[in-house]
């Protein structure tokens, strides 16, 4: 009878997961107590949804050009150097910004500067965290650490119904400065992760110009081309542009509607969408322990984009009871998605590719999120809001059908793996 042990999986709770983790938590806090507080001012400010819709696309701008443009640097050097690094940008931008407002110099302007700024940093740093990010996590434990990701970044949003009490109570001020802390503690600690980027002694072989400027665009073509050869991925990617430009048309409208529809409308807003981050709570803790049966995931994964689609493009059409029940869905089904999907893709793409697939992959997804913003602000000045966001779900649930569902064999050998 065969006897030998059982082998065991690694820890996932590395000294540098942990480090990640907590990290992020710490920064995504600050960041999302001033940056809901910052919609509401562009909102009080301007009295404007297409205002509010430039706003957001400016915001969004650079994240449709720097991550195609930084992924090549980020396969050459250090990502987690350019993480920290970063942070402390952003804490110290946050504390400029604190002085500007307290020396009552608010306007638009310096306000959608200060937006282009910290969304040029924030789209960097998203393709560095998430090329660095599964370097961190030992094998086998893929979905559970996106698990962990998904759950904790959802866990943040408890900060929503306070920035806007915060905001009504004290001002943008404190909630500026509040964040810069929050940034400044994520940067000390992610100087103390001391994994190595094996990746870079790959890419110093693979140097092909001698020129740094000539071998960054050669890394951006063969990231292209790399993309553009990967029919699983490139449809991936493309389905997933029209998902981003409902969510832009979403995240555009969805509070306008509520602030227009209701006395306090903010509230109730942060009320409905706050039972999302609950289904993402629990669907993130349900993962962390489920693992899902790997000749599943595809058919899962594309049922989920066709049900969210559906339950977001309706939920306007009822009472807010039922809106917080389909929401909840919503967000259940979100984290279900995108463990799949962020688990498979990372899984597939080597490691020294991945800063260029994920600045291609951000890139395409922001060009659909821009898009969505900036015509669904357009529309919603002569067109009712509700109806605006029924035909973009419809758009997006024809995208996963023809896309993710037309490219079966593709998709399903991305999505269908082992952690």
């Amino acid at each position: 009878m065969d006897q030998r042990p059982q082998e065991v999986k690694p820890a996932l709770w590395t000294k540098d997961f942990t480090i990640i983790t907590v990290g992020s938590v710490i920064s995504m806090l600050g960041s999302v107590l001033s940056g809901f507080a910052m919609s509401l001012l562009v909102l009080d400010y301007t009295d404007s949804t297409f205002l509010f819709a430039l706003y957001n696309v400016l915001y969004m701008l650079p994240h449709a050009v720097m991550p195609a443009l930084c992924g090549p640097f980020l396969d050459r050097f250090s990502r987690r150097r350019t993480i920290y690094t970063l942070d402390f940008i952003t804490a110290g931008l946050y504390v400029a910004m604190a002085l500007v407002f307290a020396g009552g110099y608010f306007n638009f302007t310096l306000l959608a500067i200060g937006c282009v700024l910290i969304g040029s940093i924030g789209s960097v740093y998203r393709v560095a965290y998430d090329s660095f990010y599964p370097l961190l996590i030992t094998e086998g434990n893929y979905s559970k650490a996106y698990s962990v990701a998904s759950t904790l970044e959802t866990l943040t949003m408890v900060m929503t119904p306070l920035s806007a009490l915060l905001y009504n109570q004290v001002g943008i001020v404190p909630l500026f400065l509040f964040d810069a802390a929050t940034y400044l503690i994520a940067a000390v600690m992610e100087t103390r992760i001391t994994a190595r980027e094996h990746y870079i002694d790959k890419q110093r072989a693979n140097r092909t110009e001698a020129r740094m400027s000539r071998q960054m665009l050669a890394d951006f073509k063969e990231g292209m081309r790399y993309l553009w050869s990967e029919k699983g991925l490139l449809a991936v990617a493309v389905y997933f542009c029209f998902s981003a430009f409902a969510s832009g048309a979403s995240q555009t409208l969805d509070l306008p509607y509520f602030k227009g529809r209701f006395p306090n409308g903010e509230y109730i807003f942060m009320l409905v969408w706050g039972m999302a981050s609950v289904g993402r709570a629990i669907g993130g803790g349900v993962h962390y322990k489920l693992r899902l049966a790997k000749e599943r995931k595809y058919q899962i994964a594309l049922t989920v984009y066709v049900v969210i689609s559906l339950l977001e493009g309706t939920y306007l059409y009822t009472p807010v009871p039922a809106m917080m029940v389909m929401c909840f869905f919503t967000g259940i089904l979100g984290v279900t998605s995108y463990n799949i999907r962020i688990a498979g893709t990372q899984r597939y793409v080597p490691d020294e590719k991945k800063g260029r697939f994920n600045g291609a992959f951000g890139t395409i997804e922001t060009v659909g999120m821009v898009a969505g913003q900036l015509i669904s602000g357009a529309l919603a000045e002569f067109l009712p809001i509700r109806g605006i966001i029924s035909g973009v779900m419809a758009i997006t649930v024809a995208a996963a059908l023809v896309f993710i569902g037309g490219n079966r064999s593709e998709v399903s050998n991305i999505y269908n793996t082992e952690d």
